[in-house]
């Protein structure tokens, strides 16, 4: 009888989870265009299940419960919309027609201190240099522009929109409602030999996630509002909309504080800064950090989760290049599997005899 060599345990796992991410990113750049509905209405549900569990505990019908907490969500977001749209929208478009008026305001004050770069490469070339980034930043504010008049006018855009509205609360209402039965079918498909192992990893996945999700979106959403108000009130120009960027952006951390308050400073500079008002912005982003130090991130973040903030931007910027939208909503999972996974590896191969160089006898 002819002895027939069976591949090696590791080689099998190896090539079935290289199986299963190869099949994971093949659905994703298949399904793109269709995904963000349902997986904005995942998120949502990510987000809202720990409180539908509570509900259940008090002997309310999980279905009720995941409908009453939805309906909460939604109005809450609404009247937060109703306060946030129509002050942004206004100075959006304010900042997409003053934007090249300001780059040659800013040009002109930086052209004194560029005398060095115009002796090496001449008035001719100083000029296409400023034609090259003027035409970039044209390019910029003329997509988002765009964007904002498509929305602001009607048309597929806004039928994307509402077909996204539509579908979203459905797919988070099914997900809530069957989320115990989600992960119980997830875990009865796990391999029986790697259960407990994959089980906890899991396990330290959702709790990064967790920590991440819920409470940095939660620190960023409270910060936006702070500074948005807060530099409205200072009277510094598009502070409305630099204050909703900068506390949006501080899902990934510092990014945010760093932004507002230098994109705030210059804005006050082409008004004419004062000292006065150089306090007052500086006041408010030091507010804004003593309260998310002290109350907000201990409160709603706790300890650290271990995303470092470099990883998280690169993991949002890789995502959103390879599938937009969708791939930017999903990087801060896919960061938080990859980092408890590469976590895990280095763990396994410094036990490893080709860590420790020590061979099997």
């Amino acid at each position: 009888m002819k002895q027939t060599t069976a591949i090696p345990a590791p080689r099998n796992h190896a090539l079935f989870w290289v199986a299963v991410i190869a099949t994971l990113f093949g659905f994703l750049w298949l399904f793109n265009g269709v995904l963000l509905p349902f997986v904005l209405g995942m998120a949502i549900a990510y987000l809202l299940d720990p409180i539908v569990d509570r509900m259940e505990k008090r002997k309310l019908p999980r279905w009720a419960g995941a409908l009453l907490i939805l309906l909460a969500f939604y109005a809450a977001t609404a009247m937060a919309l109703l306060f946030i749209l129509p002050p942004l929208y206004r100075e959006a478009q304010q900042l997409v027609t003053a934007a090249p008026g300001l780059f040659d305001r800013l040009w002109e004050a930086a052209t004194p201190y560029l005398g060095w770069l115009q002796e090496r490469i001449g008035n001719g070339d100083m000029e296409t240099l400023k034609s090259i980034i003027l035409d970039n930043v044209g390019k910029t504010l003329q997509v988002g522009g765009g964007f904002i008049a498509r929305v602001g006018a009607g048309g597929q855009a806004v039928a994307g929109l509402f077909a996204t509205m539509a579908l979203t609360p459905l797919v988070a209402f099914f997900m809530m409602k069957e989320w115990s039965h989600i992960t119980a079918w997830i875990d009865d498909l796990l391999p029986r030999k790697s259960h407990k192992t994959i089980r906890d990893l899991l396990q330290q996945i959702n709790q990064k996630m967790a920590g991440f999700v819920r409470g940095q979106i939660s620190v960023a959403c409270a910060l936006a509002v702070l500074y948005a108000v807060g530099l409205a009130l200072t009277g510094v120009k598009f502070g409305f909309t630099i204050g909703m960027a900068a506390g949006l952006l501080y899902i990934i951390p510092y990014l945010g504080t760093a932004f507002g308050l230098l994109a705030a400073l210059t804005s006050a500079a082409f008004q004419g800064i004062s000292l006065v008002l150089a306090g007052k912005i500086l006041a408010v982003f030091v507010v804004g950090q003593i309260i998310e130090t002290y109350f907000l991130t201990p409160r709603l973040v706790g300890s650290s989760v271990g995303l470092h903030p470099l990883w998280i931007l690169f993991a949002v910027m890789a995502g959103g290049s390879l599938f937009g939208v969708t791939g930017m909503l999903l990087a801060v999972p896919v960061a938080a599997i990859a980092g408890v996974l590469i976590g895990f590896s280095i763990n396994r191969y410094k036990k490893s005899p080709y860590y420790t160089d020590k061979k099997k006898k």
